[in-house]
């Protein structure tokens, strides 16, 4: 049997192809943390990466124009943590602008390194920043995992086609 060949026509190469691509990949879904001048900032990431074994090491990208980029662009360490499929709510207010991330109902404590920790997270690790790579309108950023819990229960939260969902059996 031989494949029908795709007449579509390819786009060139824009912003609106590379996010629609994009929608079409289902990614986890984590949330960047980090003790600011202010306070505690974070972000919602889909872009989250395991780099290296030895040392263990991770990257995230995150845009220069984000609220959290100033803290994230100065820090020496920030909280990664894998949300669960009971978290869409907490994702979507760490993905929306202006919102209030870290005020009820959101739980967290002061975590090593004064890194905010999230509670009832899937896992959490805590890093040290090696590096932020220039790539376009985004940094992407290599950070060291220096120690975190990967016990927490439940089962992960995905983003796809615009939106959060659990895994399908």
């Amino acid at each position: 049997m031989t494949a029908t060949p795709d007449l579509r026509t390819p786009q060139l190469a824009s912003p609106d192809l590379l996010r629609s691509v994009f929608r079409r990949h289902a990614a986890g879904v984590a949330v960047i943390t980090a003790r600011g001048e202010g306070g505690p900032v974070g972000f919602t990431a889909t872009s989250l990466t395991s780099v290296s074994a030895e040392p263990p090491m991770l990257s995230f990208g995150i845009g220069t124009g984000a609220s959290s980029w100033p803290a994230i662009s100065g820090t020496e360490h920030v909280g990664v943590h894998i949300l669960g499929e009971h978290q869409q709510e907490l994702a979507a207010t760490f993905a929306r602008s202006g919102a209030d991330r870290f005020g009820a109902p959101t739980g967290w404590r002061e975590g090593p390194q004064g890194v905010p920790v999230l509670d009832e997270v899937l896992a959490w690790v805590v890093c040290r920043v090696v590096a932020r790579v220039p790539a376009g309108d985004h940094r992407i950023v290599l950070a060291e995992v220096l120690l975190g819990d990967p016990a927490g229960p439940g089962r992960p939260l995905l983003y796809h086609q615009g939106g959060f969902s659990g895994l399908r059996d």
